[in-house]
């Protein structure tokens, strides 16, 4: 199946279904982002990526992917911790739960916030 078509399947149920902040999750070749959107307003409330931890902190430009999206994961929960939410929506945007969109998920959960 389509990813879009996952993508919009999932989007309709989260909406639907709860008004709780929804965590984002997008992949591109090179990079992974990831942002919490309020649902009500569609404003992004917090946001990380890869892109931005390698330019924060130059030393994980050589390790693997997976240490980079669990490092960029660690950054992301403590700055939505700071914002007082513990409750959250994970939207994995059509995505396979697994590699590194369930090392996100994995990496929030030991973090504190429930999904």
């Amino acid at each position: 199946m389509n990813r879009e078509i996952k993508r919009k399947r999932i989007r309709y149920r989260i909406k639907r279904l709860t008004s709780r902040p929804r965590l984002s999750v997008h992949k591109s070749n090179k990079y992974i982002y990831a942002q919490l959107i309020d649902q009500a307003t569609g404003n992004v409330l917090v946001s990380y990526d890869t892109k931005r931890l390698v330019k924060e902190k130059p030393d994980f430009a050589k390790k693997s992917g997976m240490e980079k999206v669990q490092a960029m994961a660690e950054m992301l929960a403590d700055k939505i911790r700071k914002t007082g939410i513990k409750d959250i929506v994970f939207d994995r945007s059509g995505y396979k739960y697994i590699g590194k969109v369930k090392l996100i998920a994995d990496t929030l959960r030991e973090k504190g916030l429930n999904f």
